[in-house]
């Protein structure tokens, strides 16, 4: 649990490049957090979203939540879909806050434009920072599951078990969005949310 200090508010940065799931991945922590029993407060930036850019967004939630931003150096969970804007937001986190991350590299727009180079290791250079990181390949465990848009389904299970709620519940909230919608990936995103549940644990 990453809020361990009995501070009223949890403080969840999500992170990562246009097309990962980076806003769902919100809404459901949202989602989840207010089916818990929780105010609940989220806003997100999506800076060219669609064409590949960086897209962040913040989840706060508590007994009372006033701000749906973060203030800097709150965050208590920073979820990262792509490792260099881990390495880029990490300073976001509180001393103890953790940094779950997907380890798969997808370099953004302004590293083929030649307007930045991507770090040679961003993973290392956080843990570096003396920052508690948990990274692996969430985007493998998605393809072997036969869909990369599973991803996000797989970080939301990896850090289901540091938030105050159970992982049921995030769990049910992920598998109802499908059942009314698109029925086919219920098996799919449990077995998606399973695989993460599993490597957050480790």
């Amino acid at each position: 649990m990453v809020n361990s200090s009995n501070r009223q508010v949890t403080n969840i940065l999500v992170v990562g490049i246009g097309g990962q799931g980076v806003m769902t991945a919100s809404e459901v922590i949202a989602q989840t957090a207010l089916r818990a029993g929780y105010d609940v407060k989220k806003t997100e930036v999506a800076g060219m979203a669609q064409r590949g850019g960086v897209v962040t967004s913040h989840v706060r939630f508590g007994k009372r939540v006033l701000s749906p931003a973060i203030p800097s150096g709150e965050a208590d969970l920073l979820v990262a879909f792509e490792p260099a804007e881990a390495l880029r937001w990490c300073g976001e986190l509180r001393p103890e806050g953790v940094a779950m991350v997907n380890s798969e590299p997808q370099a953004p727009p302004v590293v083929s434009f030649g307007l930045y180079d991507y770090p040679e290791d961003p993973i290392g250079q956080i843990r570096e920072r003396g920052i508690t990181v948990h990274a692996f390949a969430a985007g493998k465990i998605a393809r072997e599951l036969g869909n990369f848009r599973l991803v996000n389904t797989v970080m939301l299970g990896a850090i289901s078990p540091y938030l105050e709620f159970s992982a049921e519940v995030m769990r049910e909230v992920i598998l109802e969005r499908f059942r009314e919608r698109k029925p086919k990936l219920v098996e799919l995103n449990e077995a998606a949310f399973a695989a993460g549940l599993e490597r957050g644990h480790g």
